[in-house]
């Protein structure tokens, strides 16, 4: 799971628990300016269950139960923190070493408001 805060212009993305070794990361922190969009797309972040795909750039993937760490897919590389892909949250990137995050929040409805909230706060 991973915990989602807004400070300033930056978003931290701090993986709890187990998930930082499997990840091999404790956090990611981006720029708001690079966050395109956020959203619930289970089907994002199930399809790797389904059809695994992707190297793993360091990650770890068990087949039907969770996958973590960076991974190379056709598009470029994808940070995954998912264990039930009913709770993750898709965040398209720009600028950045990453094409998106598919990550599983507490809230995924709530990440994505207080994200499109702080994006929208700052183009004004």
């Amino acid at each position: 799971m991973v915990n989602v805060v807004v400070e300033g212009d930056r978003v931290r993305f701090e993986v709890e628990g187990w998930d930082k070794l499997w990840a091999f990361k404790s956090q990611l922190e981006i720029p708001l300016a690079h966050i395109r969009s956020a959203s619930t797309n289970p089907e994002q972040a199930r399809k790797w269950i389904l059809y695994p795909q992707g190297v793993g750039l360091p990650g770890i993937e068990t087949r039907g139960l969770f996958r973590a760490g960076s991974f190379y897919e056709s598009d470029g590389v994808v940070f995954y923190d998912v264990h039930n892909p009913e709770g993750a949250v898709v965040i398209e990137l720009d600028h950045e070493r990453y094409q998106r995050l598919v990550v599983e929040v507490e809230s995924p409805l709530d990440v994505i408001r207080m994200l499109d909230a702080a994006i929208n706060a700052r183009r004004t």
